[in-house]
């Protein structure tokens, strides 16, 4: 279900990224990644190291972050490895954006619970609010992605918005996320009926004293 997605000319490319380093601040967080792996396995930190660079491509463009041959090739020089070996990794994870997006990157899972949820009334908000399957907005605000399993199945069905994850949704939960980013509006992520975590709906229904404490049930259930 994902979407190809376009792939900037790589002249331009070059011309605007060539010269990727680290700021001074994610130097120094490349350098904690690094201190966690042997120095014969500094392969081990390409997919810390890839997100690292993706937020700081995103924190230089107002965007949720991509990463362009030249930062790949970055991190893969720092690595010491060849540059497929890093190539291999940004293009299998979902997490890592292979071409620029907006500064709300829309991810809507397809994935049968969610389907038979209703992430079709989503997909249909989205749309309503100017949102095209994998497209940016003319704004550069929204990109839309259509994707596989987010491991919210319990709160089907559900999207992730960068980094955050928004459950329990149906049309109008969807649109006035959608409506709120646009505005700048500060919104609140995980159920959007309320509901805490993957709790039943109406609430827990057993071990309710775990709820807002480590409640020790031994003697309880000794008896």
């Amino acid at each position: 279900m994902a979407d190809a997605p376009k792939i900037p000319d790589e002249a331009e490319t070059r011309a605007r990224w060539g010269d990727f380093a680290w700021t001074e601040e994610n130097a120094r967080k490349a350098k904690e990644v690094l201190s966690r792996y042997p120095e014969n396995r500094k392969q081990s930190a390409s997919i810390p190291l890839l997100d690292l660079a993706q937020r700081q491509v995103g924190a230089d463009t107002q965007t949720q972050g991509w990463l362009p041959v030249p930062v790949i090739e970055y991190v893969a020089r720092q690595i010491e490895v060849p540059y497929m070996r890093v190539y291999e990794v940004a293009t299998f994870y979902t997490m890592f954006n292979m071409a620029p997006v907006g500064k709300y990157h829309v991810q809507v899972c397809g994935t049968t619970p969610c389907l038979l949820g209703g992430s079709d009334d989503v997909m249909a908000a989205c749309k309503n609010k100017g949102l095209s399957k994998g497209h940016t907005t003319p704004d550069g605000l929204f990109t839309l992605t259509e994707v596989e399993c987010l491991g919210a199945c319990a709160n089907a069905p559900m999207v992730q918005i960068n980094d955050d994850n928004f459950e329990d949704l149906d049309y109008d939960r969807t649109t006035a996320i959608l409506e709120a980013l646009a505005e700048g509006k500060a919104v609140t992520p995980g159920s959007q009926t309320g509901r805490r975590d993957s709790c039943a709906i109406g609430g827990p229904t057993n071990l309710k004293e775990m709820v807002d404490d480590n409640h020790d049930y031994r003697g309880e259930w000794a008896s």
